[in-house]
């Protein structure tokens, strides 16, 4: 070139463009998973921090709560106070690692904010006492709520 100057590059390719499009949004969607599988981790580590320091003792005892998680009947070995506690309201049943404890109920919200499926039996949001069907042929037998079965 005669003129002193370099003559300007070509410009990309359109081809060369595109493949680095993609492989900008290849790396981002991988960063995305990352992150994503970070997350999960972060959350399994606070819940299993949260039911190991507030789950109550497992009690050893010939004495169980039977509950429903799933479809299937599952058990959980109880004291007559911690059944009383759990009828009450007072304590919830969590899934955690496999295997089913009892945590205070004031806890269940914290719980719920990692894994909403770790809660199996929680303490009602408010009674559910409604009031009989005037046709109802059984309102006046009333069904206790600690039904042992």
């Amino acid at each position: 070139m005669k003129g002193g100057k370099p003559a300007p590059a070509p410009p990309p390719a359109k081809a060369a463009q595109q493949a680095l499009a993609a492989k900008l949004l290849r790396d981002q969607e991988l960063n995305r998973k990352q992150q994503d599988k970070a997350e999960r981790k972060a959350r399994a580590a606070q819940l299993r921090q949260l039911v190991e320091q507030l789950r109550v003792p497992r009690p050893e005892s010939d004495d169980y709560y039977n509950f429903v998680d799933g479809g299937k009947i599952r058990r959980l070995a109880v004291t007559p106070d911690l059944r009383a506690r759990i009828v009450a309201g007072s304590l919830a049943i969590v899934r955690y690692e496999g295997h089913y404890d009892l945590v205070p109920a004031d806890a269940v919200e914290r719980i719920r904010e990692r894994d909403a499926s770790a809660i199996v039996a929680s303490p009602p949001a408010e009674p559910a006492s409604s009031p009989p069907a005037a046709d109802d042929p059984y309102k006046d037998f009333v069904v206790p709520d600690d039904l042992t079965w």
